[in-house]
């Protein structure tokens, strides 16, 4: 999958509707555990960059995302939630306002990938995800 070089400098940009679902993203697999990540080393910010590959929603904007022991959260506001665990499978939640999506996929080293899907403004949208630990 190819880099996008956009980025979202604040929560406010990224509140226009279509791009409130690619945020959602950091995750699609469901979690095989939720044991404590802090041994593999995934602690840190990662930047998350979103692809749509269904759907009518945005594309390309990279996202920050904190990583801390077994808890994924937002970098920069709204509402996130999710796990990764000892072996990097990750799961999250995110939404805002009416727009909300879920996405899984796996951390290994200072990278990651995965998918998402949810629903944004109303459309169905679904694509992949890559990360990298800044």
């Amino acid at each position: 999958m190819a880099h996008f070089p956009q980025s979202l400098s604040s929560l406010t940009d990224f509140a226009r509707p279509r791009h409130l679902a690619l945020l959602a993203v950091l995750a699609t697999a469901v979690l095989p555990s939720t044991a404590d990540a802090r041994g593999a080393g995934y602690d840190g910010i990662w930047n998350v960059t979103f692809a749509t590959t269904r759907g009518n929603c945005s594309s390309g904007y990279s996202v920050p995302f904190t990583v801390t022991g077994s808890r994924v959260s937002s970098a920069g506001g709204g509402r996130v939630s999710g796990r990764v665990n000892r072996g990097g499978a990750v799961a999250v939640q995110v939404s805002v306002g009416a727009s909300h999506a879920s996405g899984g996929g796996r951390l290994a080293g200072a990278n990651g990938t995965g998918s998402w899907k949810g629903v944004i403004s109303g459309d169905q949208c679904s694509g992949t995800w890559q990360a990298t630990r800044t």
